[in-house]
C-alpha cells in the first residue's frame, strides 16, 4: 500500500504543477492576447471550476470501478487536455482547454485521499494525508517555478507541452505499477446512481459543515494568493522567474509542514492547528503587501504555505471520516467544493483589485483567513 500511495502522490504532484503553472504566466498572457490581467485570470478560474466539477464525476467512479483504475485513465486525459493548451490562439480557448484538462488532473488528488480513508486507521490518518498532500504541494512548489522559469527560456506553449508530457509518463507509470491490483480493488453498488448517493452524503450534517469550511479555505486563501504574481511584477518589476522562484516558497512551506506534523499534533492539536494556521497566514500576507523591498516575500510565501496546510490538512483529514460508507462521493464532495471556492475567490479578487488597491484587497483576503481559523477552532467539534 505504501508504494500505491507514492505513486499516487507524484501524479497528485502533477496536478498540483498543473494548478499552479498560470500565475506567474498571467502578466505574458495578458500581453500576448491584448487582455488585462484580471481578464486573464479567467484561465485560473476555468481550472478550479473544471477541477470541481471532475471531482464531482470521480468520487462516484472510483467507488464503482475502482480508485487506481479511474486515476490512471484520467491522467492520460489530462496528458491530451495541457497539449490542448498548448495549442490555443486567445484566452477563451485556453481557458476552455485548461477547464478540459482540469476536469481530469483532480483525479489523483480525490480519490487517492479516498484511497487511504479505505486502508489506513483514523488514528494515524492524519499524518498519512499530510505525506500524501507532500505531492501536491511539490507540484505546487514547482508549479509557480515551472510556470515563470520555462515561459521566459521556451514560452508558454512549450512550456503547457512539457506539462502534458509530464502527466502522459506518470500515467504510464502508474499503469504499470498498479494495473495488477485493479480487479481486487473495492467496489461500491452497480445499481447506487450517483445522484442518491450525493444526495445523502449531503443530508449528514457533518459534512455540511466540512464543505462549508472547505469552501471558506479556497476562496479566501487562493483568491489572494493567484494575484501575488501580478502584484509583485506591478510593484516590483521582476522576471517571471524571479516571480516563479518566489511562489514556489509556497510548497517550500508545504513540505516544511509534512515535516512538522506529528510534533504539531502532539503540541497544540487540531485547534491550535487552525487558529495559528489563520493567523500565521494573515500575517504573511499584510507583510508582502506592505513591504517596501521584494526580498521580504520569500520568507513570507514560505510562511503561507507552512500556514495554508496547518489548516487545510486539518480539514482534508475530517472529510476522510466525514461519510466513510461512501468515502469516495464524500471526498468528491468536498474537493470539489474547495476548488469552486479557489474559482469563486479567484473571481472576488479580481474584481476587488479593480475597486481597492492591491495591498487593501491582498489584507482583506488575509484577514479572512484568520477569522476562518478562529471559527474552525470555535466549532472543529462539528466537523
Amino acid at each position: 500500500m505504501r508504494e500505491t500511495i507514492f505513486l499516487l502522490a507524484l501524479a497528485s504532484a502533477n496536478g498540483g504543477l498543473a494548478l499552479r503553472i498560470m500565475e506567474p504566466m498571467l502578466p505574458r498572457l495578458a500581453e500576448q492576447f491584448g487582455d488585462s490581467v484580471s481578464a486573464t485570470a479567467s484561465v485560473i478560474t476555468a481550472f478550479a471550476i473544471g477541477y470541481a466539477g471532475g471531482q464531482l464525476l470521480h468520487g462516484p467512479l472510483g467507488d464503482r470501478f475502482g480508485k487506481l483504475r479511474v486515476v490512471t485513465i484520467c491522467l492520460s486525459g489530462a496528458a491530451l487536455g495541457c497539449l490542448g493548451c498548448a495549442l490555443a490562439q486567445d484566452v477563451g480557448s485556453l481557458a476552455l482547454l485548461r477547464f478540459v484538462a482540469a476536469v481530469f488532473a483532480s483525479a489523483s488528488t480525490t480519490l487517492g485521499m479516498a484511497y487511504i480513508g479505505d486502508g489506513v486507521p483514523i488514528g494515524e490518518r492524519q499524518l498519512v494525508v499530510a505525506r500524501f498532500v507532500g505531492g501536491t504541494i511539490i507540484g505546487q512548489a514547482l508549479g509557480p517555478l515551472v510556470g515563470g522559469m520555462f515561459t521566459d527560456l521556451i514560452g508558454w506553449r512549450a512550456t503547457f507541452a512539457l506539462v502534458a508530457l509530464v502527466f502522459a509518463a506518470v500515467s504510464i507509470i502508474l499503469y504499470l505499477r498498479t494495473h495488477s491490483h485493479w480487479a481486487g480493488a473495492p467496489r461500491a453498488p452497480s445499481d447506487d446512481h450517483p445522484f442518491r448517493v450525493y444526495l445523502r452524503v449531503l443530508a449528514l450534517p457533518r459534512v455540511r459543515w466540512v464543505i462549508s469550511s472547505a469552501f471558506a479555505d479556497g476562496f479566501l486563501f487562493f483568491g489572494a494568493y493567484s494575484f501575488l504574481g501580478a502584484f509583485l511584477k506591478l510593484k516590483f518589476d521582476l522576471s517571471l522567474t524571479a516571480i516563479g522562484a518566489i511562489l514556489a516558497g509556497f510548497g517550500v512551506g508545504g513540505v516544511l509542514y509534512t515535516l512538522m506534523v506529528r510534533p504539531l499534533l502532539l503540541a497544540i492539536g487540531q485547534r491550535g492547528l487552525v487558529v495559528w494556521g489563520g493567523a500565521i497566514c494573515c500575517g504573511a500576507y499584510a507583510i508582502i503587501a506592505l513591504s517596501p523591498v521584494w526580498v521580504l516575500a520569500i520568507p513570507s510565501a514560505i510562511a503561507l504555505g507552512f500556514s495554508f496546510f496547518m489548516l487545510h490538512n486539518t480539514g482534508q483529514t475530517k472529510a476522510t471520516e466525514m461519510a466513510p460508507h461512501n468515502r469516495g462521493a464524500a471526498i468528491s464532495v468536498y474537493a470539489s467544493t474547495w476548488s469552486l471556492g479557489q474559482a469563486a475567490g479567484v473571481a472576488a479578487m479580481g474584481l476587488a483589485v479593480t475597486v481597492l488597491d492591491y495591498p487593501a484587497a491582498i489584507i482583506g483576503f488575509g484577514l479572512g483567513f484568520l477569522a476562518l481559523g478562529v471559527w474552525m477552532r470555535a466549532y472543529l467539534h462539528r466537523l
